[in-house]
């Protein structure tokens, strides 16, 4: 691949930049990088058709006079430019010098940017200006591309525009032909543009309706070479792993179904556990994804699932990534199983020296059953007599090389039980968890009743007092949550050491506990106790307790500064209530100012419960990248054109052309195959085999 250093206009310097910003070193990197916009360079406008609310004009004529306004740091320049009928502003705010120096008084030039009015006349701030006689190609004057760069990038000369100069020959001379990537059977079922045309119009596309193919073509080829890379690592690891066969359903799960269930299982449950059975009994290794909003009886179904193990003769681990999380489900899973003679432990940070050297000895002789923990799981030191399943909760907040390691504590991989309380679209499901199987559980266990959500300004805090009075008055606790722990003079928000000050205040009867990221563990799980014993009606906190805090006499979730708050976010705090019989309550607090975009999420939040709509909405509020922060570490390659907020069907199109594929031919050896084989090598050059990684 030839290195972007010989191209013209870059040299070594702007390879570095072109490498150490954006990861770009060959021709093809360069290629692509695709634009993030286009703006219609094709029209002119004369000045007495434009309006303020046009994004951008085009317009030719001469500048008649400038003049400078103000001094030192207020300085700015103003000229008056005309074409030949009316008159606009031009301003700066910086680089005065250098526009003085280089544009002159009565010659013609080309200035381009955005409208707006004040005091009733036009203007363009820090335009575009080019001399007519310098205009570029009429290729270039269309939908003109614009390329993210970064702010190193523009300080050393290589803004959007040098970019676009750089591509512009390179994109004239593919006319001989790239290499295609997909094969033409794939090109043809789908009516999709070759790649040479693909590359050329979306860099600078002859008319919109040429860059929507082109844009198609390329989005369909990145979703798909997703989806075979996936779908071909499972494949493999179906044929290379078998799997722990887990034959009979025995003593301890019998005893504990018949003895122990705290409520009969609902229909969603009973098929989530049929489901997994049906693996553990396959002789192929379980990787399963079970998705269910909180409250909704995972941690049931993944104690059931260790019993199935335990039954059989093997150990069980459940790996949380906190140690408030990690302790709630060693409490539950122990308060679940009363005491059917099955041993459980718990190994944190926390776990004392001497507690451990016995947890670790326990483990190895067999005697232990379940072992529940953090990341503190994975090291060396712990090691199983014969480790059958594990489980993963929240499984997004673990790196891939952590969770792997859990693979090589037994010589055949255990089952790998995934669970996640943040509802996952389906898109994103299908791209990070796509070598998954994925269970649901939908329904909420009976006698729940569904969460009332209210959104109130700042100013109705008195009538809120009121309310958490009465709640208190009637038996039940109350969550106080804050964006930030000390005041920001930066932000105008509410933090939680003024706010649990003024609680005190307010509630003087009332004891009221705080928890927050910074404080200590001991002192952590103290102010948590204080909480869950009911010692403290009222609980103030950072988004500390967004995981792991089980209170089923908590009936009310106040969210300061809701705003601040992403949905998924806000969906998770308010699951902390609910969790009894009891009408439970959450509160969304915000100041009166507030975005479209924001006014929208609240809207939806106080609309409905339902984990997945939540998160549909989210996905095409916010993007996939807020959604997940490290989305993209969890796919084989990039994405850089392709949108999974925006190309569900089009992903949906790509994975069953991938299955269909790989059905026929999982090895990709067939000749039509080849240029697919060969196409994945180099896509993953660089990468983790990331598919045989739950």
């Amino acid at each position: 691949m030839q290195d972007i250093i010989f191209l013209p206009g870059v040299g070594p310097k702007k390879a570095e930049l072109f490498a150490k910003e954006l990861g770009i070193r060959s021709v093809e990197d360069l290629l692509r990088h695709y634009p993030y916009k286009y703006v219609d360079r094709s029209r002119f406008y004369y000045l007495h058709e434009i309006s303020a609310n046009m994004p951008y004009i085009q317009v030719k004529g001469k500048i008649l006079k400038f003049e400078k306004i103000g001094e030192g740091k207020n300085l700015r320049l103003s000229a008056v430019f005309t074409d030949g009928r009316d008159t606009i502003d031009l301003l700066w705010f910086k680089g005065i010098k250098f526009i003085v120096e280089k544009f002159r008084t009565g010659i013609d030039y080309v200035v381009f940017g955005k409208p707006t009015s004040f005091n009733g006349r036009y203007n363009i701030v820090h335009p575009d200006i080019e001399l007519v006689s310098q205009l570029p190609p009429a290729e270039m004057m269309g939908l003109q591309p614009y390329y993210n760069t970064t702010e190193k990038m523009k300080s050393g000369f290589l803004n959007s525009k040098m970019v676009q100069k750089i591509i512009f020959p390179l994109v004239q001379n593919l006319k001989t032909g790239v290499p295609e990537s997909l094969p033409a059977f794939i090109l043809k079922r789908y009516a999709l543009m070759n790649l040479t045309d693909s590359l050329m119009n979306v860099h600078f596309p002859k008319n919109a309706t040429t860059l929507n193919k082109a844009r198609q073509r390329l989005k369909f080829e990145e979703l798909f070479y997703i989806q075979l890379s996936i779908l071909r690592q499972t494949k493999w690891r179906e044929q290379n792993f078998k799997g722990f066969i887990f034959s009979q359903i025995g003593t301890y799960f019998n005893t504990f179904f018949k003895d122990n269930l705290p409520f009969e299982l609902t229909g969603a449950q009973k098929r989530v556990l049929r489901e997994i059975r049906i693996d553990v009994g396959s002789g192929k290794q379980m990787n399963r994804l079970l998705q269910g909003d909180v409250g909704s009886g995972k941690t049931l179904v993944a104690l059931m699932t260790m019993l199935m193990a335990i039954d059989n003769g093997f150990q069980a681990t459940l790996m949380a990534p906190t140690e408030i999380l990690a302790n709630q489900h060693f409490e539950t899973i122990k308060e679940l199983l009363g005491n059917p003679g099955v041993t459980v432990a718990l190994l944190t940070g926390s776990t004392r020296p001497k507690d451990r050297v016995i947890i670790h000895e326990q483990l190895l002789s067999g005697e232990l059953n379940i072992l529940i923990g953090t990341h503190a799981l994975i090291e060396e030191i712990v090691q199983y007599a014969n480790l059958g399943l594990v489980v993963i909760d929240e499984q997004h907040r673990f790196g891939v090389e952590q969770r792997s390691k859990l693979w090589k504590k037994n010589v055949q991989p255990p089952h790998i039980l995934v669970m996640t309380a943040t509802p996952i679209p389906r898109t994103l499901a299908m791209t990070l968890y796509g070598d998954l199987s994925v269970s649901v559980i939908d329904e909420l266990p009976p006698g729940r009743k569904p969460i009332q959500t209210y959104h109130y300004y700042q100013s109705k805090r008195q009538s809120l007092n009121q309310f958490i009075a009465k709640q208190v008055q009637l038996g039940r606790q109350i969550y106080i949550v804050y964006p930030l722990i000390n005041e920001s003079e930066k932000m105008d928000l509410q933090d939680l050491e003024n706010g649990y000050n003024y609680i005190c205040e307010t509630f003087p009867d009332y004891t009221v506990c705080k928890v927050h990221g910074k404080l200590k563990s001991a002192e952590k799980d103290f102010q948590m106790q204080k909480f869950v014993s009911g010692e403290a009606q009222i609980m103030v906190a950072t988004t500390v307790i967004e995981v792991g805090v089980n209170v089923p006499n908590a009936s009310v979730m106040i969210i300061e500064n809701a705003e601040r708050f992403g949905l998924s976010q806000l969906h998770q705090l308010r699951g902390r209530v609910g969790r009894g019989a009891d009408q439970s309550f959450c509160i969304l607090l915000t100041g009166f100012k507030l975005a479209s975009e924001t006014r929208k999420r609240l809207e939806i939040l106080v609309r409905t419960n339902d984990g997945f709509e939540i998160s549909e909405a989210d996905l095409q509020l916010r993007g996939p990248g807020d959604l997940e922060g490290t989305m993209q570490s969890g796919l084989p390659f990039e994405l850089k054109i392709a949108n999974l907020a925006q190309d569900g069907k089009m992903l949906e199109i790509a994975r069953r052309t991938a299955m269909e594929i790989l059905d026929e031919d999982p090895t990709l050896q067939k000749q039509e195959n080849l240029l697919l084989k060969a196409q994945l090598r180099k896509l993953k050059t660089n990468t983790l085999n990331w598919g045989v990684i739950s």
